[in-house]
């Protein structure tokens, strides 16, 4: 029995239980952004400290929390579990704790610094474009506010801890000219 591939061709379709999906609609875009976005995670933890592995992997947690919502829309038997809001309110803490401990100037800056600012700064980047997806798919089906609030301060997370990793390194960051 093969379990990677079927044999037969999928058709342009995904299967979620029983049901087909095609490929490019709303929900199966959102759930693979997701998905990608959890690859980059899984990356990137290895190149950081480890003191934030184990954060990464409670984040990689999450989004499969996230994920199981949203392929809730077109499974409905399954009971998907709860964001807990707690998960929110500890990014928010750690983007504080980031916030005391180094002066951010708002500004834009040309980003990868370091190698793991960069990092960081692309899976800003990849989480932001997710958000902007689940916005969009949160307008045909009413979503949890708790799944836009996590998604939106992880990219404010991911956005600090890049800055307070490049001022750990003691670079300077380089602003844009315009």
């Amino acid at each position: 029995m093969a379990y990677f591939f079927t044999r037969q061709g999928d058709r342009g379709k995904s299967k979620i239980d029983k049901n087909k999906i095609a490929k490019d609609s709303p929900v199966i875009e959102a759930l693979g952004e997701l998905d990608e976005l959890n690859s980059l995670i899984g990356l990137i933890k290895n190149f950081l400290p480890k003191k934030y592995r184990q954060k990464f992997i409670l984040i990689q947690n999450a989004l499969f929390i996230i994920q199981a919502n949203i392929s809730h829309l077109i499974y409905p038997k399954f009971n998907p579990p709860s964001l807990d809001q707690s998960l929110i309110k500890e990014l928010e803490d750690e983007i504080l704790y980031i916030e005391k401990n180094i002066k951010i100037t708002p500004s834009f800056i040309i980003p990868g610094t370091t190698t793991n600012s960069g990092w960081l700064d692309y899976v800003r980047a990849v989480t932001r474009r997710v958000e902007r997806r689940i916005v969009a798919l949160n307008k045909k089906f009413k979503l949890n506010k708790d799944i836009l609030s996590y998604l939106n301060r992880l990219s404010s997370y991911f956005y600090a801890l890049a800055r307070y990793l490049t001022y750990k390194s003691r670079r300077k960051e380089i602003k844009p000219w315009y």
